[in-house]
């Protein structure tokens, strides 16, 4: 199944409309998402602006408050770094989701990120 299909299947089991991500725009995604293998993996989805998604991914229990926490990254080269993330990439502005050890998944809206 393609990328778009998955993402779209997502979207639809919570009753939302597909909200691409565009290869060529940017994530704010943390070194430790590719570094290591640290779970849980968090993502985060505000409203998007200029060239960016609108999307932030860190690994671990713990988001820092450090200035380069985030680096910027092209959705394009989400395969290398962390394959799992992509089906989740298609949620609105307003998402959350986390990715556990054993194949854990939780989904859900959380409207404070719209503001």
């Amino acid at each position: 199944m393609e990328v778009e299909s998955i993402q779209k299947a997502l979207c639809n089991q919570f009753g939302v409309e597909h909200f691409p991500s565009p290869s060529h725009l940017k994530i704010g995604i943390a070194k430790n998402v590719k570094v290591s293998q640290n779970f849980p993996i968090n993502g985060l989805r505000h409203t998007p602006e200029g060239d960016t998604t609108g999307w932030y991914i860190w690994a671990g229990e713990e988001f820092s408050d450090i200035a380069d926490f985030f680096s910027p990254l092209c959705v394009e080269h989400i395969p290398v770094w962390c394959p799992a993330i992509i089906k989740f990439l298609g949620l609105p502005p307003g998402f959350r989701f986390l990715i556990g050890e054993g194949g854990y998944e939780d989904i859900w809206f959380d409207k404070d990120l719209l503001k």
